[in-house]
Parts: structure tokens; sequence; C-alpha cells
């Protein structure tokens, strides 16, 4: 009787491994695509490019082609490195006024070369103002005008305007805007004919004395008293010959 479930056991399992290899393997689930990953934006700042620096003066005046020799002494003094900061710290602007090279030939030679180094530095200074003055500023000027050589009457600048000239005064020197080389509402240089002269570096010279009449000669008094005696001398030997003359007629 066991050997008979025996079997019949074994039976049942050979159909049950019989059906389960008949039957077709179950299909792999689908693996979903891999997605890319995703990249966001970095948030890096914008770089945005550094703000532009302080209008150049020199560069300026080097384009125009006929300051050479204010350029000069405008680096000679140093002032190049005044007028950056001034912009740099200040609103205000700068206000220029350029010398032409014929201006500074027209000047009596060696003129710049009796002053010495601080006397340089101020007669730059003399033709700068501390702040930007358009062609219509100037009429609202009060004089005397400010430069960077400073206010008091050592250094006194006066200007005038017309309808159709600004025209600038030191004492010594008077001349007019002759040009417009520059202005961008911070920095305006104006060109001139001549050269700006302060009185306390160029004292005017000592005016000569009258020359002499030759019609009315000077005379010394001792002179005159000896003409003087000459003539009462000749006049009395003149007289008394006469007399003696007269007297032989009536002997």
């Amino acid at each position: 009787m066991q050997q008979s479930i025996f079997s019949l056991t074994l039976l049942l399992l050979f159909f049950h491994c019989t059906n389960t290899l008949s039957q077709s393997p179950a299909s792999a689930p689908v693996a979903a695509p891999a997605q890319a990953p995703s990249h966001h934006p970095s948030h890096r700042p914008h770089s945005s490019s550094p703000p532009p620096g302080p209008t150049d003066v020199i560069q300026i005046l080097l384009k125009a082609g006929h300051f050479i020799t204010f350029i000069r002494l405008i680096k000679a003094t140093h002032v190049d490195f005044q007028l950056t900061s001034q912009l740099n710290s200040s609103t205000d602007g700068i206000t220029v006024f350029a010398p032409t090279d014929t201006a500074f030939t027209n000047l009596k030679a060696g003129a710049l070369d009796s002053l010495n180094d601080k006397e340089k530095l101020a007669f730059v200074q003399f033709h700068i103002l501390p702040r930007f003055l358009s062609i219509s500023d100037f009429q609202t000027l009060s004089n005397p005008v400010k430069t960077l050589a400073g206010s008091d009457d050592r250094y006194p600048v006066n200007i005038s305007t017309t309808d159709s000239s600004v025209s600038i005064s030191t004492g010594l020197t008077k001349t007019s805007i002759a040009n417009t080389v520059y202005t961008d509402k911070q920095v305006a240089i104006y060109e001139i004919d001549k050269v700006l002269l302060p009185k306390l570096l160029f004292p005017p010279a000592t005016a000569p004395a009258p020359a002499k009449s030759a019609e009315t000669p000077e005379i010394n008094p001792k002179d005159a008293s000896s003409a003087m005696s000459s003539v009462l001398h000749y006049n009395g030997a003149l007289v008394l010959g006469v007399v003696l003359a007269a007297a032989m007629l009536f002997l």
C-alpha cells in the first residue's frame, strides 16, 4: 500500500514538472528608459564690464595735435595725476584752457625757464578750473574765477561773455576761447590762442623813463650862472668902449 502511494506521488510530480517546462518563460519586465540627468543652468552672477575710468585729458590733447608744449608741462608738473584724482573724487568735473603750441612760441624767449618747479606747477594749474563749465555756464560766473592754482588775489582770472565770445583776462593776458576741443558733461577743454600769465609769476617790467626832448636840453644851474656873468662882463666892456669913443670925438 505504501509503495502504491509512493508511486502515485512520483507520477503526480512528473506531470507537474512536465507542465511547467512546456510553458514559455515569462517575459522580463521592460525597464523604463534611463532619463538623461537634467542640467540646470548655473546661477553665476553676470560679470559686467568694469566701469570706465575718468576722461584722459592727455589723450584728448594728443589727438587734437597742436598742444604738445602744454602736454609736456602737464606731465612735467604731474598735474595729469591731479586731474585723475579730481575726476575720481568729485562730480564737479574740470574745465581746461589749453594754449596752442603757437601761443607758447609767442612768449618771450626763456619766460618759462625762469620759473622754479613750484611756480611751474602753479602756472599749469592756472589754466584749469576745478569744475565743468559749458559755454553757456560762463554767463553766470562771478569774478574772479577760482582755478586749481587758487582763488585769492595772487592768481586772479576774470571771465566775461558777449553774444559771440568768451573772454579771459589775467591782468597781463587777454584772450578768448577759440574753439571747443572736447566736452562730455564732466570735462571741458577749450582752445585759447594766448598763454595765461598770472602777475605773481610774471610781474610786468618797469616802464622806461620818457626820452628827453632835444629842444629842451637840461641846463646845469652853475653853467647858467657862469653864462650870465660872461654876458654881463661883455655888455659892461661894450658900454665902456662906447663911452670912451664918444669922449674922444669931443676932444
